[in-house]
C-alpha cells in the first residue's frame, strides 16, 4: 500500500440513471466524461494532475493538491451549468443529463490493486449521495446542484475569490450513519420540511402517480360516509353496517328493512312469492316481497 497524498476531490453524479435504458446510459455516460473534461480543462487541471475512477453513473476525480481549488470551483459554477443547457436543448427527455458535484479535499491512499482508500473520500462520497444534495437539485433549473466540504469552504471559499462568491454558499448539516457531516451548498437550501428523498415533495417527477383515490387499490380503506344532520349515532351504524343476508343464505338484492320492535303500517295489498313474514306491525295494501308471480293473492 502506497503513503496517503494529500488531493482535491471531485465527484460528479447523473440524476436518475437507472431509470434508463442500456442505451441511454452509455450515451450519458459519454456526455458526463465530455462534461467533466471540459470542466478541468477550463480551470487549467490537465490529464497529468488528475486520476479518475469511473462509478458506472458517476466519476471520480483525484486532483493534484498543487492545482488551483478556485479555478476548479469557478468552472464547476460557471462552465457546467452552460454545457448541460447546451446539451439539454438538443436532448429528448429519457436523454437529459443533471448533475450532482461534490468537491472536497484530504488525503487519500491509492492501493496496489488501483483502490482508492480514505475516510475523507468517504465523507465526500456521502456528501454526494445525500438526500439533501438531492433534493437541491430537483429545485434547480439550471440542471445542476455543488456541495463543497467544510475545509474547502474554510480553506478557499469563505475567502471571497472571484467568482466564487462565498455569499451563494450555505452551511447545511447532512446526517450520515456514521454522523452529521458539515458542509456547503451552493445555492437555495431546500425547505426544513420538505422530503429530502429521491423524490420531491410536492412535485411530480414522473415516479409514482398523482391523486390515487382513497381505497382505491387497497391501501387504505375508504372514507367513511358523513353523518345526515338529524340523525343519531345509532341510525348511522344502522345505515353503514352491511345489508343482512336474503332467504336461504342469498345475498340481500336491494334495500334492506330493518325492523326492531315497533308499529310498522304499509298501504295497499300483499303479494306472495316466496314465503316470508312480517312481524311487530299490520301490513295492507300491495306489497311485494321476494320475486313476484302470478300465484294466489290474499
Amino acid at each position: 500500500m502506497t503513503h496517503p497524498v494529500s488531493r482535491t476531490i471531485l465527484l460528479l453524479d447523473i440524476e436518475r440513471f437507472s431509470d434508463r435504458d442500456d442505451v441511454e446510459q452509455a450515451y450519458l455516460r459519454r456526455m458526463l466524461y465530455d462534461v467533466t473534461d471540459r470542466a478541468l480543462e477550463t480551470a487549467g487541471i490537465d490529464e497529468t494532475l488528475r486520476t479518475r475512477a469511473d462509478r458506472g453513473d458517476s466519476v471520480m476525480e483525484l486532483i493534484d493538491a498543487n492545482a488551483p481549488v478556485t479555478a476548479l470551483l469557478r468552472a464547476l459554477l460557471t462552465e457546467v451549468p452552460v454545457q448541460l443547457r447546451a446539451l439539454n436543448r438538443m436532448a429528448s427527455r429519457s436523454a437529459q443529463m443533471r448533475l450532482r458535484g461534490v468537491v472536497a479535499g484530504g488525503y487519500v491512499t491509492v492501493d496496489d490493486l488501483d483502490g482508492w482508500v480514505g475516510s475523507d473520500l468517504n465523507h465526500a462520497c456521502r456528501l454526494l449521495d445525500a438526500a439533501l444534495l438531492r433534493a437541491a437539485l430537483r429545485e434547480r433549473p439550471d440542471d445542476f446542484a455543488l456541495c463543497v466540504s467544510d475545509s474547502v469552504y474554510q480553506g478557499v471559499v469563505r475567502h471571497d475569490h472571484p467568482g466564487v462568491p462565498a455569499a451563494d454558499f450555505h452551511q447545511v448539516t447532512v446526517g450520515t450513519k456514521n454522523g452529521p457531516l458539515t458542509a456547503w451548498l451552493h445555492g437555495p437550501v431546500p425547505p426544513a420540511g420538505e422530503d429530502h428523498g429521491e423524490r420531491g415533495a410536492g412535485e411530480d417527477h414522473g415516479e409514482r402517480g398523482a391523486g390515487e383515490a382513497p381505497g382505491g387499490s387497497g391501501d387504505r380503506p375508504a372514507p367513511a360516509t358523513p353523518a345526515t344532520p338529524g340523525t343519531t349515532k345509532d341510525t348511522e351504524d344502522t345505515r353503514n353496517r352491511p345489508a343482512p343476508a336474503a332467504h336461504r343464505g342469498a345475498p340481500a338484492p336491494g334495500p334492506v328493512l330493518d325492523v326492531n320492535g315497533g308499529s310498522v303500517s304499509f298501504g295497499g295489498g300483499y303479494v306472495a312469492g316466496d314465503q316470508h313474514g312480517v312481524s311487530g306491525g299490520r301490513v295492507t295494501g300491495d306489497v311485494v316481497m321476494g320475486s313476484k308471480t302470478d300465484g294466489d293473492r290474499s
